[in-house]
């Protein structure tokens, strides 16, 4: 598809159904509660992302609410090409906004950005404490162990600044933000969601492992190469 103002309308309503539907599945797996958490897709070609109403509950989310802001989270309600009105005016951007549009506005080959509490994953953030890689599924999708992130405070770019920091030169495609929880990143919203459910798979796993004892590390070259495998040949 291309990216020309021609084709934004169709590109927005697209993104609004992904981005609405995909929260469907932080439900399914657990990972939220009441209204929290939150995922945002990039719009191609523009400066400008979809994401969830705060204070919106799961099951009243539908395509027309999602949001759409500029990459500094300012709520945008027409463009050349577009609709006179894309969304309802009195609805606002999830509080987490300022955090997504940093990370990009900062990580251009970022399509996607989620948020959530899940349980596990944010007991580890509670203890400042990076999950560590002793399990060939973190290898895989993480290339490694699960950062952790600074304490930031919800509001401005802070959050931001500490994920971009935290993964700018890592394989993770999440960080455990220190006492908040984890954000994860993809090339776009399917792959960001689909970092939050392994996250919160391996938080749990490496948690109940730690119960019956030490796990045992992984060589970091044998890490590498799992990485590798699965992120240039698997399933090709």
């Amino acid at each position: 598809m291309s990216s020309g103002a021609e084709d934004l309308p169709e590109t927005i309503a697209r993104l609004r159904r992904e981005v609405c539907s995909l929260h469907a599945e932080l439900t399914r797996y657990e990972l939220v509660v009441w209204t929290a958490g939150n995922v945002s897709a990039r719009v191609p070609g523009h400066d400008l992302m979809v994401i969830k109403p705060s204070g919106v509950s799961y099951d009243e989310l539908s395509p027309d609410l999602m949001v759409v802001t500029d990459l500094h989270g300012n709520p945008v309600t027409a463009a050349a090409g577009s609709p006179a009105q894309w969304q309802n005016p009195e609805l606002t951007p999830s509080s987490d906004t300022a955090a997504h549009a940093y990370v990009y506005r900062h990580m251009p080959e970022v399509g996607g950005v989620v948020h959530t509490h899940s349980t596990y994953a944010t007991a580890w953030a509670a203890r400042g404490e990076a999950i560590p890689c002793v399990l060939t599924m973190m290898g895989d999708e993480f290339g490694g162990s699960i950062p952790v992130g600074p304490f930031a405070l919800i509001g401005d770019d802070a959050i931001g600044r500490g994920i971009v920091e935290t993964l700018s030169g890592s394989h993770s495609p999440a960080v455990l933000m220190q006492n908040h929880g984890p954000f994860t990143i993809g090339a776009d919203a399917r792959a960001a969601v689909k970092a939050a459910v392994m996250c919160e798979e391996v938080a749990r796993t490496v948690h109940i492992s730690r119960q019956l004892g030490e796990p045992l590390p992984i060589d970091q070259a044998k890490i590498e190469a799992l990485h590798a495998r699965y992120q240039n040949v698997y399933g090709r």
